[in-house]
């Protein structure tokens, strides 16, 4: 009866009310911030109007883990930590070493004057990517591909879970960038070219990381559903899918109009979803630095569509306002501020920040009222998340990363991505589903058997990794050899020597060909020709000019194939599909059917991006929304 009351809201409300009364009674002191059965919003302002702007500008402050001591976060009263892509505890850190790592901060934060909770972020773009042996979903753009929004609101909900189990309570996802520009080094951070898309996964996503909000829940107000849940981050506000010739960072072109209609509605989205937060873009919008527009960060963001959670930077983003970086600091806080950021992600020079902006308070250059502002949506959504009540992470729950119910949804997730492009040559029978009582069978190509390359960028580090070691999953060759039958023979080479396969050739039933893009993140991904590595080109040449050949081609994006598409037997899209290789396995063989439908315009040729649907102009080698279908034989 003790347990069934305690699980019931109202009974918890009552016997805190009863608590903090007998509290009261024998003389301690009531403290409205910290009684959960109060309004948020009064818990908002009676913290606020005790704190120091000391306090206040520490909550403002987001600094890397390396830094974040516990007499760093005392001192500065730090409100936020983050790991920068890659920044971990310990190379094969466990979910309970993590925990560790982020109780002792919390712990530290706790101590202060008046005990304000920090709040942990993370990169957790395609599953909780940076803790050894996480799942690894498909990266947004092969998302984009299932058009399933209820696939893609289950990978939130998994990684909220595995983020939860590593302590953190804070992912810097989702990424809602409308791609318009493949040579874009983010572009598979995208769900795709289309706006309706990118909403329609945006709509799922947020949900599935952040809880589903009540009926008639006020729009823009920050929510979170619970201790598995996690706070979101919509990112890049707004329009970094659009920049000139897809360059990272760069300047977008366009009119107020086709920024609303094509680049902002995905934030509307994530706005009535309740999302914690929204980050600012690096880019520029007609030439005006993002986190300098005061006119879409406020007067849009804040004011017309109503959101009230917080506004973070980019990394170091203060300091790029400005060319070379960091020139004029002192302005560029100013700036940035008065556009309205809120939470300034400094990951090293956090004493700097925190002394010219309490200059600038002080002198009157930064009113008051802004950082009051600032400071209390960010104590909004540590109260929406119920920091304050449960501010440590909990140990019953380490089992939930990198979980075999995680990672069926990621297989499942890889079926539904992988998009058939070519089934056959003219007049020839289709190749796929390719037989598992084959002979023999050859496995070639550079991604056939490297786990690093089938997961991409934002996976261990910031820009990916080659190899099998650093993390746990199955790579495409491993998912072969269990899906065919123990008596095929399998022949692996990453680079098979032409001579000896003409000599062998006719002992193949057909061959599987893997390979694609190394990984990338951000500007290192940048892209002006877009053609596949010469290695992989080689391969193809090779082995499809002699053995009836099944080209999967790993990539974040479209790549220049049509040169060689005359020599496939079949072409298959599997952009970067994460740790379970068994996902690209089953729809190979036939056990699934191919239903997934390209995200993105596939060129012919370079020289006719950008193109996208919808254009004018529009000659494409695969359509937007191109994918053949298959059915597994007990659907036929």
């Amino acid at each position: 009866m003790r347990v069934a009351m305690w699980r019931s809201p109202a009974a918890a409300c009552l016997v805190v009310a009863v608590i903090l009364s007998a509290v009261a009674a024998a003389g301690a002191e009531y403290v409205k911030y910290k009684d959960p059965s109060k309004p948020i919003g009064e818990r908002v302002d009676d913290l606020l109007s005790r704190m120091t702007l000391a306090e206040k500008i520490g909550q403002m402050s987001q600094i890397e883990r390396a830094n974040a001591s516990s007499a760093v976060i005392q001192k500065y009263f730090v409100g936020s930590v983050l790991s920068g892509g890659g920044s971990v505890p310990s190379q094969k850190a466990t979910a309970a070493d993590w925990q560790q790592m982020v109780s002792q901060m919390q712990r530290a934060a706790l101590k202060t004057r008046l005990g304000i909770p920090i709040i942990y972020g993370i990169d957790a773009v395609h599953g909780h990517n940076n803790v050894y042996n996480a799942t690894i979903f498909p990266h947004n753009v092969g998302l984009g591909a299932t058009r399933d929004p209820n696939i893609v609101k289950r990978v939130g909900q998994a990684t909220a879970h595995e983020a939860r189990a590593t302590g953190i309570p804070y992912t810097f996802a989702p990424c809602v960038a409308v791609c318009r520009d493949p040579r874009w080094g983010r572009c598979y951070e995208s769900y795709g070219e289309d706006t309706r898309l990118v909403q329609l996964m945006t709509s799922a996503v947020v949900p599935g990381l952040q809880g589903d909000p009540p009926g008639r829940h006020p729009k823009g107000t920050p929510f979170v559903a619970g201790h598995m849940n996690v706070a979101g981050c919509a990112k890049h506000f707004v329009g970094d899918g659009g920049t000139k010739r897809g360059i990272n960072e760069n300047n977008t072109v366009a009119s107020f109009h086709d920024l609303m209609r094509i680049h902002m509605p995905p934030y509307d989205d994530a706005v009535i979803k309740g999302v914690a937060s929204v980050m600012i873009s690096y880019s520029s919008w007609n030439g005006v630095k993002m986190h300098a527009n005061r006119f879409l960060v406020t007067e849009i963001l804040k004011n017309k569509m109503k959101f009230r959670g917080f506004v973070i930077t980019d990394w170091q983003a203060v300091d790029r306002i400005s060319t070379p970086p960091h020139q004029h600091y002192y302005h560029s806080i100013q700036e940035t501020i008065h556009a309205g950021i809120d939470m300034v992600m400094i990951p090293y020079d956090y004493p700097e920040f925190v002394t010219d902006l309490t200059v600038q308070v002080s002198n009157g250059s930064i009113k008051m009222e802004r950082i009051n502002d600032a400071v209390s949506r960010i104590l909004r959504v540590k109260f929406a998340m119920g920091l304050f009540e449960s501010p440590l992470p909990d140990p019953r729950i380490v089992g939930e990363l990198g979980n075999k119910e995680h990672r069926e949804v990621a297989r499942e997730a890889v079926r539904k991505s992988l998009v058939l492009l070519k089934n056959g040559k003219p007049g020839k029978k289709p190749l796929l589903p390719l037989d598992k009582k084959a002979r023999k069978i050859l496995v070639a190509g550079s991604h056939a058997h490297n786990l690093g390359f089938q997961c991409g960028g934002w996976t261990k580090s910031w820009q990916g990794q080659g190899g099998n070691s650093f993390t746990a999953g199955t790579t495409i060759l491993e998912a072969i050899k269990s899906a065919v039958d123990k008596t095929t023979v399998i022949d692996h080479s990453e680079r098979p020597d032409k001579d000896s396969i003409a000599k062998t050739a006719g002992e193949y039933d057909y061959a599987v060909v893997v390979v694609g893009e190394p990984p990338y993140a951000e500007t290192a991904g940048d892209n002006l020709n877009l053609t596949l590595p010469s290695a992989g080109q080689k391969v193809i040449k090779d082995v499809c000019g002699l053995v009836r050949c099944a080209v999967v081609l790993v990539s974040g994006r479209p790549l220049a194939v049509e040169p060689h598409v005359g020599a496939m037997d079949a072409l298959v899209a599997a952009w970067l599909p994460g740790t379970e290789g068994h996902g690209v396995a089953d729809v190979l063989f036939g056990d699934y059917g191919f239903t997934g439908k390209s995200p993105r315009t596939w060129f012919k040729s370079v020289d006719q991006l950008p193109m996208n649907y919808g254009d004018k102009r529009y000659d494409p080698l695969f359509p937007y929304g191109f994918g053949l279908t298959t059915k597994p034989p007990r659907q036929s």
